[in-house]
């Protein structure tokens, strides 16, 4: 029995569209699951910008379920799409690919190496799998199934009925185009990745116009297996329909009411799944705001087919930040299972919860991830004890888990830049790892590494697949005994206040403490004096001891912070290379 009271979180933008989409599928299908859809290309690696594609419903969807409604999520697989180009980058795969140009996705090779049967099932494995790791429920639909087991067919002899309509409709807008922009290509940690509207968002060729008139519908070539197809004649009664292929110069005559191997153009096809599947909620990039986009045109041929143009809020570009040198050098584009190799599934849910479908941001691949794990960790203690704001609230809930549960999580969260240090100090020693975490917290170590996961693993990949390795660091085995001599008695002294210090601060409070408060002590303020108490040169002495230590340390001005790299390094060794 459905739960017709509201959500408590009625302030983020996810439940006001629930509320709007549960009030119009009432109005369209009373009684019947509510419908929201997604539709996901394989014609390469999808990447974080599709993902909003899919994550804009499913939030919407799960709200939905929150509230004792039945829904279905649709993901539509566009493997019937035509393969467009060789995308760059792609391991496996080399420029003989040109020649499947034209063909079905779903019968492209797949690159070299690949566990899968063609193009499209290989890049539709690793979606499954990222969108299985976020807890995305949905309804995957093969569109080459649909379409070659004949699903469509009555769909597809309408359209060809009302080829006349359709074609009417979509000249009001094929003299309005606007002249394309010549875009400069920007490089991948800058680009901003936009969402495919689906199959044919790259594609102008809204059907077949040869001397024979308007047809909506593309055959594959019989011989060739591609689209290059113009259709030559048509017969409404008989359903009789002759092709010729520019491509191979092969031509045939078939029956339309049982031929499977073709299908409607993108601009028709869109809108008859939307009458079909009786969608209620899909969403579109900022690309279907101009005149003529699939989405405006859409709203108008799907009353052909008895429909309802869904509600579709238009979604904006998602960035990228500092993607890494590895995967920009091979012309790639930072995918859902990449951002999951270095970030909880929580983290990306909550990026994509937070912000409005029409506010843009970025996925952070640089040290910018530390400052989001840092927020992403306040606004869990806000939350537990109830000072987070209500959209706050919200969006934690929604990243955290879905109406089926809560996602996995790591038992102890610790913070991501200290487990990122501690990764890039000991390079894959785990007991070394586990002894400095355990003395993060002395009355309550860690008891094994597994408390820390998988949000170490995650830190340590980062570290090992984003940082240069001329920022890694690698701690000193001798004393520089060059730059010790230097010294003047000032800087000894701040050595030995530190030196006195370790044993009885060895924690990540206590030498977080030492650190900062051995220069207010040599200025001759207590080491418990605030920066409202102290005058501004202290913290000109604290840069300069920090950077001192860092020297003597990993021979560098800056590494992780002082406190982490103190614990990493152990209390012999620090001794030995501060020249005690």
């Amino acid at each position: 029995m459905p739960i017709v009271a509201q959500s408590t979180e009625t302030t983020d933008w996810v439940s006001r569209f629930a509320d709007e989409v549960i009030e119009e599928s009432e109005r369209r299908a009373p009684g019947k699951p509510v419908v929201v859809a997604s539709g996901l290309s394989p014609s390469g690696p999808i990447h974080l910008g599709n993902l909003r594609e899919v994550m804009t419903p499913h939030l919407v969807a799960d709200e939905i379920r929150r509230r004792g409604y039945q829904v279905r999520h649709l993901i539509s697989w566009d493997d019937y799409d035509r393969y467009r180009k060789v995308p760059a980058g792609v391991p496996g795969v080399d420029e003989t690919w040109a020649e499947h140009i034209g063909k079905p996705l779903t019968s492209v090779p797949a690159p070299k190496g690949s566990a899968y049967p063609n193009w499209a099932e290989h890049f539709k494995a690793a979606m499954i799998e990222s969108l299985a790791e976020l807890g995305v429920e949905f309804d995957g639909i093969s569109q080459t199934e649909q379409y070659t087991s004949g699903v469509y067919r009555e769909q597809i002899l309408h359209a060809m009925r009302h080829r006349g309509d359709i074609d009417a409709i979509l000249a009001q807008y094929r003299t309005k185009k606007a002249p394309a922009k010549k875009q400069q290509q920007k490089p991948v940690d800058e680009a901003e990745l936009e969402a495919a509207e689906g199959s044919g968002a790259a594609a102008e060729d809204d059907g077949s116009s040869g001397s024979a008139g308007y047809f909506p519908y593309k055959p594959y070539c019989g011989n060739c297996e591609k689209d290059l197809t113009t259709v030559t004649s048509y017969d409404d009664d008989s359903t009789e329909l002759t092709y010729s292929c520019t491509s191979c110069g092969f031509s045939e005559t078939v029956r339309l009411n049982e031929f499977n191997r073709g299908k409607l153009v993108w601009k028709v096809d869109w809108p008859m799944r939307w009458a079909y599947e009786g969608v209620i909620f899909e969403p579109s990039g900022v690309d279907h705001s101009s005149p003529g986009s699939s989405f405006q045109v859409g709203g108008q041929i799907v009353g052909i087919f008895g429909g309802k143009q869904p509600i579709g809020p238009m979604y904006a570009f998602v960035g990228i930040s500092g993607m890494a040198k590895m995967s920009s050098s091979k012309g790639g584009v930072p995918t859902p299972a990449d951002a999951l190799k270095i970030m909880e599934p929580q983290l990306l849910r909550w990026l994509y919860a937070r912000r409005r479908p029409n506010q843009s941001f970025k996925v952070a691949f640089d040290q910018e991830i530390q400052r989001l794990y840092d927020e992403w960790d306040r606004l869990e203690a806000k939350v537990a004890d109830g000072s987070a704001l209500p959209a706050d609230v919200a969006a934690h809930s929604r990243a955290v888990r879905t109406a089926s549960g809560e996602l996995p999580r790591t038992p102890r969260p610790l913070p991501y830049r200290t487990l990122a240090s501690v990764a890039d100090i000991t390079a894959g020693h785990e007991d070394q790892a586990l002894r400095i975490l355990s003395d993060l917290d002395p009355a309550n170590p860690l008891a094994s590494l597994d408390e820390a996961r998988p949000r170490y693993d995650k830190a340590e990949a980062w570290i090992n697949t984003h940082v240069p390795a001329d920022q890694r660091t690698i701690v000193r085995d001798e004393p520089d005994t060059e730059l010790l001599k230097t010294l003047d008695e000032q800087a000894r002294e701040s050595l030995r206040l530190l030196l006195d210090g370790l044993a009885g601060n060895w924690s990540l409070d206590g030498l977080t403490h030492l650190v900062y408060g051995v220069p207010k002590v040599l200025a001759g303020f207590s080491a418990d004096a605030t920066p409202k108490e102290l005058p501004p040169e202290i913290k000109t002495a604290q840069r300069s001891f920090f950077a001192l230590l860092y020297q003597l340390l990993v021979s560098r001005d800056t590494g992780p912070r002082l406190p982490t790299l103190l614990l990493a390094v152990g209390q012999d060794r620090v001794r030995h290379l501060l020249g005690a």
